[in-house]
């Protein structure tokens, strides 16, 4: 059987990129690896396992690749002299993706390479760090100082890990690789070693101090700038001051999670703010002018004569302008019509006296009452 187009069997153009032809690769390889095929499908899927990973083999590599598209599989043919055939380094870029595709099935993904002496090198892991600010700082914006866990080298042993007068010897289980070659199906897969976790060295007598680690941890301080218009649960990244890396591989991030204080007055809903406004019944009955509080300073708002319970009052302008906004939010201001308590007996009469003069003039004066009424014989008519 003739052996079907390299770019057929991965799905992709003949003009596709690098990583196009990389991505269909690790999908393909994926779906028809054999630990993930069994019984009947194994061998058809084992089949275009192989078919999969013949044609990345020479799709990956420039000179290869070049050589396919000029002369068709004759001029990638191992039994054949050119450029592509036997004399080229085979399985430099299969080993790259295939690499990739084991991080994604056991766990070892793209935080990992490869350091000196072929040990393997782990990203450092993220740190989280909650910061409580006020509704006036998230606003405002400020400069912060932290206090992290830090790592140091540790002074007893000078960063070896090993108890002063003794020192680390080569791993015996990967002869100091840091990887071991374990055995999948019909081919064989590089993991990190168990016996040295990846360091290439064991330490017989570890230090006392840091227990091996060679490092130690410490406090540190941490200059922080909160950008003005942050809300809750928003997050500040600071690079590189995460744990450190493994066998010299870079540190991870820090992650500064702001936690928004619960503030006496306001209320955040996005760029927006609410605050309920006390109001005697007098003034809400007969209008004025009142004050009230906003992030600025102080504003006057006109209450008309008659105003309710829960009515609300929009300052445009007033709220917050979000790290990412444009314009600032507003200030919703929602009214609370405040009943009088500690009446002396001369004010209850004259509250008495109001009650009568009010309920002669009918509907007109309670409006809501009215309504409210209706809906009760409705209810039970």
């Amino acid at each position: 059987m003739s052996k079907r187009d390299f770019y057929e069997v991965l799905g992709v153009p003949k003009n596709a990129s690098d990583e196009e032809i990389k991505k269909a690769y690790r999908k393909l390889a994926m779906k028809h690896h054999p630990d993930r095929n069994q019984g009947e499908a194994a061998k058809p899927a084992e089949e275009r396992f192989k078919e999969a990973k013949e044609a990345y083999e020479m799709l990956s590599d420039p000179q290869k690749r070049s050589a396919y598209d000029q002369y068709g599989h004759a001029g990638v043919d191992p039994n054949m002299r050119g450029p592509g055939g036997a004399g080229a380094e085979g399985f430099g870029g299969f080993a790259e993706a295939f690499g990739d595709i084991f991080g994604d099935m056991f766990g070892q993904g793209g935080a990992r390479g490869r350091g000196q002496g072929g040990r393997q090198v782990y990203r450092g892991s993220d740190l989280s760090y909650a910061m409580e600010v006020t509704l006036e700082e998230a606003a405002k914006g400020k400069d912060a100082q932290i206090r992290i866990p830090s790592w140091e080298s540790c002074e007893t042993c000078h960063g070896s890990g090993a108890k002063p007068g003794t020192s680390a010897k080569t791993c015996t289980t990967c002869a100091g690789a840091g990887t071991v070659q374990m055995r999948q199906g019909f081919f064989s897969v590089q993991q990190t070693c168990p016996h040295c976790r990846g360091t290439g060295k064991i330490i017989p007598e570890p230090c006392i101090t840091c227990h091996g680690q060679g490092k130690v941890k410490r406090q540190k301080t941490l200059e922080v700038k909160i950008p003005a218009g942050i809300d809750d649960g928003m997050r500040i990244r600071s690079t590189g001051n995460g744990e450190p890396g493994t066998n010299g591989g870079p540190p991870g991030d820090l992650y500064i999670e702001i936690r928004l204080k619960k503030h006496d007055i306001f209320e955040r809903d996005g760029d927006d703010l609410h605050c309920q406004v006390p109001v005697s019944f007098i003034t809400a009955a007969l209008g004025g002018e009142i004050e009230v509080p906003t992030l600025q300073g102080k504003a006057a708002i006109d209450i008309p004569e008659g105003t309710q319970a829960g009515k609300q009052f929009r300052l445009r302008g007033k709220g917050i302008k979000g790290v990412r906004a444009s314009y600032p939010g507003d200030l919703y201001c929602h009214i609370a019509v405040e009943t009088p308590v500690k009446l002396t007996e001369h004010q209850r009469k004259l509250l008495r006296e109001l009650e009568e003069s009010l309920k002669k003039g009918g509907a007109k004066h309670s409006p809501s009452g009215e309504s409210w009424t209706d809906r009760l014989k409705n209810l039970f008519s």
